[in-house]
């Protein structure tokens, strides 16, 4: 016989301590974790990544060194640029008033320079901007992407008009893609006025019951046909402006980046099209749960496609009221889908930090926003977050995963041993824990380990210490 206490006996037991723990990140992984899937080639005579880049950085050259100025001459916290910042860094940089404020806009648009509630802060992309390509080259699409907001609409055109021609921009750059060459401006327009005509059946909506008569008769507005020839330049100009086409006499041709982008674009929704789920069209669970299976890299295609078919706003409320949903699974893909939105989903995941469930997932985003290293985001939990998060992640396994990755999802513990793990998961109240606990029991194959643990669910079940 032993005076041991029965927790001490186990703490003792060299078969019940856990290996060193692995970063959280890696536990997050564990469940998405499958096989790989060859990724598409661009088209031939697509230059390589570094030449890529390197068009990028000549692009949004201004844009970095106005956020670099703004990075090492500005007060840390400082607001967006006013009129006296923008005087500085002109005399600074040698460059117009006007020039520092277009860069400055780009810089934004890129991700260069961030907007945190009222202060502005370098962006993890300036920071990496001489050293990773890949980061210059999602600068640059970010651009690419607004290129509506760097070259302003004409003023005098209803916004519902030139909201139709956006959206119809997509045909036109598929066009110029497939063409692999110049395009004559008058084929554009026939696509243009195409699509618009599409847009408007889409959306045609018939009134129903009596209609009053209008109190006056409505001013004649001209058609928007009419207005499509002006609004094709102004799009023209305006993907010009950011490095996506050249304009010659009459006719566009795509940039290599330009090129490039597209086909990027197209393979992102050919894939999501192209998924179980068929994920463009699906609701946010449907979409996740088509991305469950699959890597990293294909799942965030996958994401970008999905956002890009919806309002920032919307996506982010779809994707939130998911995460707080009973699938644990679920609920870390969610945030994962969130990381590919960025700093448009800051406001709404700082709010979510409030809810106890959402809390650990909330934290770990806003401090990778906040330019922290993935592997190291975790020490912003504290040692409860850290244990609700590990449960958390085990029912996602337990439901989703395979037997050995529940075993090993015991290696990203915090703790040092089975017991304490064991005290502070029953300590941190998850609703799961039960379940995880039981489901940890039966698949390891320790029979020591699996008895305490067995021992421990039997405990939280019936309201034990």
């Amino acid at each position: 016989m032993t005076s041991r206490k029965p927790d001490e006996q186990l703490a003792r037991n060299s078969r019940l301590r856990l290996v060193r723990a692995r970063p959280l990140t890696t536990a997050r992984r564990a469940v998405t974790d499958g096989r790989s899937r060859p990724a598409p080639r661009p088209p031939e005579g697509t230059p390589p990544p570094a030449e890529l880049a390197r068009q990028a950085r000549a692009v949004l050259a201004d844009a970095a060194r106005i956020a670099r100025w703004a990075a090492g001459d500005r007060d840390p916290g400082a607001g967006p640029l006013d009129a006296a910042a923008a005087e500085r860094a002109a005399v600074a940089l040698e460059l117009t008033s006007d020039q520092v404020r277009a860069g400055w806009d780009r810089a934004r648009l890129a991700g260069l320079v961030e907007l945190h509630g009222t202060a502005v802060r370098p962006g993890w992309r300036l920071q990496a901007w001489d050293r990773d390509d890949s980061a210059v080259q999602r600068g640059w699409v970010a651009l690419f992407d607004a290129w509506s907001l760097v070259h302003p609409a004409p003023e005098d055109v209803a916004a519902s008009t030139v909201a139709e021609v956006v959206e119809a921009v997509p045909q036109v750059l598929s066009l110029l893609q497939l063409s692999a060459g110049p395009v004559l401006v008058p084929a554009l327009l026939d696509l243009l006025r195409q699509r618009v005509a599409e847009l408007h059946e889409e959306r045609c909506e018939v009134p129903y019951g009596p209609q009053p008569a209008p109190v006056e008769p409505p001013v004649p507005e001209p058609p928007a046909d009419d207005l499509l020839p002006p609004l094709l330049d102004w799009a023209l100009e305006g993907l010009a402006a950011v490095g996506a086409l050249t304009l010659g006499k009459g006719q566009a041709t795509l940039t290599p980046l330009g090129n490039w982008a597209v086909w990027v674009k197209l393979e992102q929704i050919c894939v999501a099209a192209q998924s179980p789920a068929g994920n463009i069209e699906q609701s946010a669970e449907h979409m996740l749960r088509g991305c469950a299976r699959l890597t990293p890299g294909p799942a965030r295609a996958e994401y970008r496609a999905w956002l890009a078919a919806r309002t920032v706003g919307s996506a982010v409320t779809e994707l939130l009221a998911v995460a707080r949903g009973e699938d644990a699974l679920l609920r870390g893909l969610a945030f994962e889908a969130l990381r590919v939105v960025g700093a448009p989903a800051e406001a709404e995941v700082r709010a979510a930090a409030t809810d106890s469930s959402l809390r650990p997932y909330a934290l770990l985003w806003l401090a990778e926003y906040e330019g922290a290293d993935p592997e190291d985001a975790a020490e912003v939990l504290t040692r409860e977050e850290s244990t609700w998060l590990w449960v958390d992640t085990a029912a996602a396994v337990a439901d989703h995963g395979e037997t050995e990755l529940l075993v090993r999802h015991l290696d990203s513990a915090v703790q040092g041993n089975v017991p304490a793990l064991l005290d502070e998961i029953r300590a941190v109240g998850h609703p799961r824990t039960v379940q995880v606990l039981v489901a940890l029991a039966a698949a390891h194959p320790d029979p020591a380990l699996a008895k305490a643990v067995r021992r421990a669910a039997f405990q939280v079940h019936t309201g034990g210490a």
